[in-house]
């Protein structure tokens, strides 16, 4: 991995700040790193039509593909909690994982360069860490329809 976790960790941290979560009030940064060190960072967006909100992990793989890249995903760290009086997203008990949907997209950026990223979720006692694969087993996928 080229960047520690503890500075993969930071980047979901300072992202999740930025959050736009004026209806759940729940802030969610994630940061992708990929194999040559470059980390993209995102937040969640929420919208009034719920349904149209998007996840960070989602705004990360769309930021990360905007800038051209396919393949190359090695980790995301994931941070989500509500906001303290200066700002500081709280973390809770437990782990904030990708949903489904995000899965899902995570898994189509790292199939294009053949990665099983490590999936490192904060909470307030440590860092949970797993492979994609573990998250998303039998997943679908680029190859599945060749």
């Amino acid at each position: 991995m080229s960047a520690p976790p503890d500075d993969l960790v930071a980047a979901a941290t300072d992202a999740a700040r930025g959050a736009y979560a004026p209806y759940s009030g729940f802030h969610v940064g994630a940061a992708l790193l990929f194999d040559d060190g470059a980390v993209v960072p995102a937040a969640n967006v929420e919208n009034a039509s719920f349904g149209l909100s998007l996840c960070a992990e989602a705004n990360a793989v769309a930021r990360a593909m905007t800038e051209g890249r396919r393949g190359g995903l090695v980790a995301v760290a994931i941070v989500g909690g509500r906001p303290d009086a200066a700002g500081a997203v709280v973390t809770g008990g437990e782990p904030v994982m990708p949903c489904g949907r995000c899965r899902q997209m995570l898994h189509e950026l790292a199939a294009l360069g053949g990665t099983d990223p490590e999936i490192i979720g904060v909470s307030e006692s440590g860092l949970t860490r797993m492979s994609l694969s573990a998250l998303l087993p039998h997943a679908f996928g680029p190859a599945n329809l060749a």
